[in-house]
């Protein structure tokens, strides 16, 4: 059984796409091609991967083909990485909120720096409104911000797009008092969306505990002093996903990174690194 790089190319771009107008369009290839593609994959497996409509959805075997498909190909463009580009220089201003920092920061800073040791790494961490002030005075190379990619940053790619959950003890939740709420000082994306999906519903909430800290949010949702709201992938396995149909639906969340200029070299391959790795 073989595999080629361009039909994981393929298979991923329609996953990601639900479409195979859209995946042509970024592989730069035809539509006939793609479809090729996705056959011979199928083929190879012995598996249907794709439920064939106006979109393409993945069926349970699709799902779990997309796992591997997106670790083969984010090693793959890794290993080209480190041999194409392995005398990289520079210096790389990053910013990123300390949530994701905590989440997913140490692991990607160790396998770049053991790739690129040349380029240096400024990291700050703070929230996303902020982040996206400084970042529009210069004050760093590159962003990650919980907001669609804006109009005048066309050098911006979108990472990725996900549900925010309510999260707590559903037990400690009584309506017929104002909710206890865990959330970040302003400004932020999380307490905006929190307070203004409560307004809407017309339920009463209080401010119990307030950090711009990740870590000391999540200790004080698990001790029981109110709920919070997080990105379902940023859920720790301690703490509930409150499901229940009288807290309001909240809207998507929409992570992406900017940057000024795609003509450096250094940027551009920390840009990479960290959006594959996020993917």
């Amino acid at each position: 059984m073989q595999i080629d790089t361009f039909a994981l190319q393929c298979f991923l771009a329609v996953a990601e796409t639900g479409s195979v107008t859209k995946a042509a369009e970024r592989v730069g290839r035809t539509q006939s091609a793609v479809s090729q593609q996705m056959a011979k994959l199928e083929t190879l497996v012995d598996k249907t991967l794709f439920i064939r409509g106006k979109t393409f959805a993945l069926t349970p075997e699709g799902q779990i083909f997309l796992g591997y498909a997106q670790q083969i190909y984010a090693l793959l463009r890794e290993m080209l990485d480190r041999f194409k580009d392995p005398d990289l220089t520079g210096e790389v201003r990053f910013g990123l909120p300390e949530d994701f920092a905590s989440v997913y920061l140490s692991d990607v800073l160790v396998d770049f720096v053991r790739l690129h040791p040349r380029i240096l790494l400024n990291i700050e961490c703070d929230l996303t409104l902020n982040l996206f002030r400084r970042f529009k005075d210069k004050e760093f190379d590159l962003v990650l911000v919980k907001m669609t990619r804006p109009d005048d940053f066309p050098n911006g790619i979108d990472v990725w797009t996900e549900d925010l959950e309510w999260v707590g003890n559903a037990n400690e939740i009584n309506f017929s008092r104002p909710l206890p709420l865990v959330l970040s000082p302003n400004p932020c994306v999380y307490r905006s969306q929190a307070l203004e999906a409560l307004q809407k519903a017309g339920i009463k909430g209080r401010l119990a505990f307030t950090s711009p800290s990740f870590a000391s949010t999540v200790a004080a949702v698990k001790a029981g002093m109110g709920i919070t709201v997080l990105p379902r992938t940023l859920v720790p396995p301690f703490l509930q996903v409150l499901n229940t149909h009288r807290l309001p639906r909240l809207s998507d969340i929409h992570v992406s990174l900017l940057k000024h200029t795609k003509e450096n070299p250094a940027i551009n391959s920390f840009e990479g690194f960290v959006a594959r790795r996020l993917q």
